[in-house]
């Protein structure tokens, strides 16, 4: 999959479980990258900010931040005990036309495959 994006700074709002970790790996012998992770990671990581929205409860926090930590995942907020349901995202429109609100819905715990290409006609 691609993903052609404006050179414009970004802020990736990411899903912690079935997404970057198997889903409730946690829960079932402990947390696992999922293929593809920790090189997106590393590639969108000084384009803007990364946010990591998790249904676990506050109570894995350490848990979880300390084998993000080992993993190598960066990350610069995560937000833990959200609604298991849909996430919705609402943002305007620059002038230009340019979308401010991308959603890309992938497949549980099968890995992150998106090439992102920066378009200066955007």
């Amino acid at each position: 999959m691609e993903l052609r994006l404006s050179n414009m700074r970004k802020t990736w709002i990411l899903d912690l479980d079935g997404t970057l970790l198997r889903h409730n790996g946690y829960l079932h012998g402990g947390d696992a990258l999922v293929d593809g992770v920790k090189e997106f990671i590393d590639s969108i990581y000084d384009t803007g900010k990364i946010v990591i929205l998790t249904a676990r409860e506050e109570e894995f926090r350490e848990e979880t931040l300390a084998f993000l930590k080992k993993a190598g995942i960066r990350y610069h907020e995560i937000l833990f005990d959200l609604p298991w349901g849909e996430r919705i995202l609402i943002n305007d429109k620059k002038p230009s036309g340019l979308e401010t609100a991308i959603a890309v819905n992938i497949e549980r715990d099968k890995g992150i495959h998106i090439d992102v290409v920066i378009d200066e006609e955007l």
